[in-house]
């Protein structure tokens, strides 16, 4: 017997193809979805070599909402509805290049938070009537209190994960489960421009493991690595004449 039906929303990101090998390796059906094609297909031809039962690709922007429809008829094609759903797109962007040009905060407001909203809305609505299943999504660290650094993209997140907490409570004894996913800095190609480094800096690997055994166990809430519960936590409860000296 094959293993899950998964869908996969951002296939291209560094986060989103560890998880889905992990996925392939466990004999998955999978729906691959990102706006490049071409690197879907070099992702698609890797996953079933690993494993994966049987691997579908659609080529879509997220952003938008025309591209839904179609989007979502090919999902029903390839896997019909997915016993897991995982939403991983977004743009970090440059913080002090945005924070002067409106149509820039439009954009990653957009696809940070609007877009996946969109796409879970109309997941939910497949799924909750199976009364069985998870939507997995990855917020970030980033949305626990705004910062200069990354505001406008922070709110994105911060907005998300709200909109995340309230679809849990309206889903509380349904069956379907909902996983928000808070990493901290990894080291992707959206990340390695920036130039971070050091300890705190995770690999998609492990992030990538942390989310399987956390779809695994049915969790509503993952910080990856773990420690970022605590820092989040410091960072929180710094009152706000001490948090402002600080260069976050």
């Amino acid at each position: 017997m094959s293993g899950p039906s998964v869908a996969v929303f951002g296939a291209t990101s560094a986060i989103a193809e560890q998880v889905a090998r992990r996925f392939a390796a466990r004999g998955a059906r999978l729906f691959l979805v990102a706006r490049d094609s071409a690197r879907l297909e070099r992702i698609a031809a890797d996953l079933a070599i690993r494993g994966a039962a049987s691997v579908h690709t659609h080529a879509a922007d997220f952003d938008d909402a025309a591209a839904l429809g179609p989007m979502l008829e090919a999902m029903g094609r390839s896997v019909g509805v997915p016993e897991i759903a995982l939403v991983a797109f977004g743009t970090l962007g440059d913080q002090t290049a945005i924070a002067r040009d409106v149509d820039a905060v439009g954009r990653v407001l957009t696809t940070n938070f609007v877009s996946p909203a969109r796409l879970i809305t109309a997941l939910v609505e497949r799924m909750e009537p199976e009364g069985r299943g998870l939507v997995a999504v990855l917020t970030s660290v980033a949305g626990e209190r705004g910062r200069a650094s990354n505001y406008v993209y922070g709110s994105a997140k911060a907005g998300l994960s709200t909109f995340l907490e309230g679809l849990r409570h309206r889903l509380a004894g349904s069956g379907l489960q909902v996983l928000d996913i808070r990493p901290g800095p990894v080291d992707t190609p959206m990340t390695r421009e920036l130039g971070l480094g050091g300890p705190l800096l995770a690999s998609a690997e492990r992030v990538a493991a942390d989310i399987e055994r956390a779809i695994d166990r049915r969790r509503s809430l993952l910080y990856t690595p773990w420690f970022w519960r605590w820092i989040m936590l410091g960072i929180r409860t710094l009152p706000e004449p001490i948090f402002h000296r600080l260069q976050l």
